[in-house]
């Protein structure tokens, strides 16, 4: 039994990191209607640019996480303004968006490979204490505290941000609308970059945190996580971040506990064939809701 809740804990933690980026992920393809495939090399340059402050410029890991998270954050202001919205002024559909978004991954992926190297390296072990919590049996990393805390945090306060403010409003109705939002005196550019930060430094979280717990920060770090974060978005319902929150930590759960009791081979197959079960019971996803459509 022992041995069930420990992989339950573990699983819950490499979840969050997944509920983490599929936060940040459903927030631009939701409310700024872009399937941006660049979005996974925010949580990269988080990791990179963390990692630096770290052990470059022997920074407490407190202001290594803001700096990655904010670099991330600019990143992907910038990726908006350079890819998405010169398309956007043009009204160019959602196809070229996607174009655009691939041009920006290439870009973005091979500078990351150039700054950060080939090979795979690990935050210092000094980073944060390293020591386990032994609760009874079970063994508790603070990374796995802080990982979960972390993704319970941004993702209810996203979601009470979104529902509760007038800022959330404002994305609201840019998403339903954009130019009846303009006309009732929504400033829809700066809405739209203080999504596009929200989002890339909500990756850049996400990426500090994998790289802080897997030991491992490389240039591909985030296209593990890309495929992941769109699964939580689509299987937790297009549109809801608590949805894309819970399927994220549904997601890690069916890996760990795949990995340990039917193989570790087979651990992405057996993940994503009950996510497909799940979209053909409910194919609105979890939290999503029926459309009734009249011919």
């Amino acid at each position: 039994m022992t041995l069930v809740i420990q992989q339950l804990v573990n699983g819950l933690a490499l979840g969050a990191v997944y509920a983490l980026f599929g936060v940040g992920f459903a927030l631009i393809l939701t409310k700024m209607g872009i399937l941006n495939v660049a979005h996974g090399t925010f949580a990269t340059w988080g990791a990179l640019v963390a990692y630096f402050a770290v052990a470059e410029l022997g920074l407490p890991f407190p202001l290594a996480l803001a700096a990655g998270v904010l670099a991330a954050g600019i990143i992907g202001v910038l990726t908006d303004l350079v890819a998405f919205e010169p398309l956007r002024r043009r009204g160019a559909g959602t196809f070229a968006p996607i174009i655009s978004s691939i041009g920006m991954w290439i870009v973005l992926l091979t500078v990351a490979q150039a700054v950060g190297g080939g090979s795979a390296t690990s935050f210092p072990d000094h980073a944060i204490p390293a020591g386990p919590i032994r609760l009874g049996g079970l063994v508790i990393l603070p990374a796995q505290l802080l990982t979960i805390a972390a993704a319970l945090l941004v993702a209810f306060g996203l979601h009470l941000a979104l529902v509760r403010t007038r800022f959330g409003a404002a994305v609201r109705a840019i998403s339903a609308d954009p130019r009846s939002a303009t006309i009732v005196g929504v400033n829809a550019a700066r809405t739209l970059r203080v999504v596009a930060f929200t989002a890339a430094a909500i990756a850049g979280l996400a990426g500090v945190l994998a790289g802080l717990s897997s030991n491992n920060v490389s240039f591909d770090l985030g296209e593990a996580l890309l495929l992941k974060g769109f699964a939580a978005v689509v299987v937790g319902g297009y549109g809801d971040i608590r949805g894309a929150a819970l399927a994220g930590f549904l997601i890690g759960i069916l890996e760990v506990v795949s990995a340990q009791y039917i193989s570790s081979g087979f651990r992405d197959a057996i993940t994503f064939g009950v996510l497909l079960v799940i979209l053909v019971a409910r194919p609105q996803g979890m939290f999503g809701e029926r459309r009734l459509v009249r011919a």
